[in-house]
């Protein structure tokens, strides 16, 4: 059965966002070209680990001779994007991801696929005429400097969660927080 290709070869927006109060919030990826618009929902740490990756080889590429991309070091102000998310239907939950470059079109690819143990009789829409899973992926090729403003929105939103505790070192919710004592 062929995989349902959810592609953007130079998207018009792709950011990180959330909805949900901090200490119940859900991430999203959200890419949109046109009209076509998807969201795939993430956990918090593979939102943090792919805005991390993505800096380490953008950061690897500007130690190349004369840097041939043109990576920039910082982010372009004209890409900032801190627009709220726009209509989230959620296409699916991310499991694996894979992150790449592509040197013929000095972009950064963006692999996501959906986890795949999950019960077929959770009311998914994702079902051939047969009933069985469609596969499905998120294919992404953004630019360098695309590239620096998802990292740097991406570390702005997973760091916009719950106060961290001075003394435990644990997350603070705003209905109070019971300190558990370090264990020595």
């Amino acid at each position: 059965m062929p995989t349902l290709v959810h592609e953007f070869v130079w998207p018009d927006r792709i950011v990180i966002g959330t909805i949900g109060a901090p200490g119940a919030r859900t991430f999203y990826l959200q890419v949109r070209t046109g009209t076509q618009l998807v969201s795939i929902a993430l956990e918090k740490q593979q939102s943090a680990l792919l805005a991390e990756k993505i800096d380490e080889i953008l950061d690897q590429l500007i130690s190349l001779d004369g840097n041939p991309f043109s990576v920039p070091t910082g982010t372009p102000i004209e890409l900032v994007d801190n627009d709220p998310l726009e209509a989230v239907e959620e296409q699916f939950r991310t499991g694996a991801m894979s992150l790449g470059w592509d040197p013929t079109t000095a972009q950064v690819v963006i692999e996501a696929y959906p986890i795949t143990d999950v019960d077929a009789d959770d009311g998914d829409d994702s079902l051939d005429q047969d009933g069985a899973e469609i596969p499905e992926m998120l294919l992404v090729r953004i630019p360098v400097g695309t590239a620096r403003a998802f990292t740097k929105r991406t570390r702005e939103v997973v760091g916009a969660g719950r106060p961290i505790c001075p003394l435990c070192g644990y997350p603070m919710d705003a209905d109070g927080h019971v300190c558990a004592p370090p264990e020595v």
